[in-house]
């Protein structure tokens, strides 16, 4: 029997239009001869919708359905522009919730209470705020369903850069330098102190949020404030990290205890710095090269570094380790991500695809990584006695 895939997306996150396309690509990737593919896109309310006959999931500008379109091919894989077509979750769609039982987990009509669907195995692709900060693997968790990536611990460690970096240090893993201000605090914080303690250029950052959202490279005390204002738009804590001159290394991990990485890629900046704008919208922001012109040495040194800091947060499943490689040789761990891009273009499955194992495979194996973990979380005692 096929298995059943919720491709869970989308949410209220800043990074909405990012998942809308890592979704897709999931979505075309999967095997239909092993699997019925459920879109499950979560809109901007995070309410839970599916298509219906009468109403598509996803449409374009125009209304039309979007995901038969995409379907078809008509519309162009994901590249230059997160969301180049205007794809939206569709707010005519049905309103799902999921109900456990039985050790089932069933998609049930909001408006009707008719069952919809049953998912045997949840694929969670919605990038940002409560979709990877551990928010929606603790309710997937609390249903009893198998999911695919990290769990609570590792999806909230993942997302919150002041706690990651603080695990990662602990742990003896080499980072940039930072300082961490809380809201309460922000009028106690100068540049001028923050520059002589960090250097310049600064960072500064959301602690909760991903994909260059909120971020801004700060060279002088007149911009300062702006930036910091900004950050606190998006988050309660910001964090201001010194500027790293070097080359942007990345690194692909799989896998549950015996975690493996993959060769490493390295992201080629041909903007002021990797911003939203660099990333998704300007063709020419970037250039990808996988893998990266690194020695052996260095290339191993990249590959047990990102191992040790998938392990230092407790993570599952995947997640792609970020590094600044120094002028002088010196590897330091930026950040790691635990629900990283997952378009064709994405650096994650990319360097997969280079390592050996092409999109289509790290699907199927990132299901059965979650499958095995949940069959080995279900053989725990939950209640104290015989």
């Amino acid at each position: 029997m096929r298995k059943r895939i919720g491709i869970l997306f989308g949410g209220p996150s800043g990074e909405h239009e990012v998942s809308i396309q890592s979704a897709i690509n999931i979505h075309r990737a999967l095997d239909p001869e092993k699997y019925e593919k459920i879109l499950i896109g979560m809109d901007l309310q995070g309410a839970w919708r599916i298509a219906s006959p009468e109403h598509p999931l996803l449409i374009g500008e125009d209304g039309s359905d979007a995901l038969a379109e995409t379907a078809a091919g008509a519309a162009k894989p994901s590249g230059a522009a997160v969301s180049p077509d205007g794809l939206r979750i569709n707010p005519a769609a049905p309103v799902v919730i999921p109900e456990a039982g039985s050790g089932r987990v069933i998609l049930v009509d909001l408006a009707t209470a008719a069952p919809r669907q049953e998912i045997h195995v949840f694929f969670p692709i919605a990038h940002g705020t409560f979709g990877e900060d551990g928010c929606l693997q603790g309710l997937l968790k609390l249903l009893g369903a198998p999911f695919v990536g990290a769990g609570v611990l590792g999806s909230a460690a993942g997302m919150d850069k002041d706690v990651m970096k603080r695990l990662m240090r602990d742990a003896g893993i080499p980072i940039p330098r930072f300082v961490v201000v809380r809201s309460r605090e922000r009028d106690q914080i100068s540049f001028d102190v923050l520059s002589k303690t960090l250097g310049t250029p600064l960072f500064v950052k959301p602690c909760n949020l991903g994909s260059s959202v909120g971020i801004h490279k700060i060279t002088d005390a007149e911009s300062f404030d702006a930036a910091l204002a900004d950050a606190f738009r998006y988050d309660l804590k910001v964090i201001i990290e010194e500027g790293i001159r070097g080359r942007e290394i990345e690194c692909s991990v799989l896998g549950n205890d015996s975690p493996q990485a993959s060769a490493p890629g390295e992201i080629i900046v041909h903007a002021d710095f990797y911003s939203y704008y660099a990333k998704y919208i300007d063709p020419d922001g970037a250039a990808l090269e996988i893998p990266a012109r690194l020695d052996k040495i260095k290339t191993q040194e990249i590959r047990d570094l990102a191992v040790r800091a998938f392990e230092a947060l407790d993570c599952q499943g995947m997640a792609r380790v970020d590094f600044f490689l120094k002028e002088d040789g010196a590897v330091l761990v930026n950040e790691l991500n635990t629900l990283p891009g997952f378009t064709r273009i994405s650096m994650y499955p990319k360097m997969w695809e280079a390592s050996g194992l092409p999109y289509g495979k790290l699907l199927d194996r990132l299901i059965e990584l979650a499958l095995e973990r949940h069959e080995a979380e279900s053989r725990l005692k939950r209640t104290y006695g015989d």
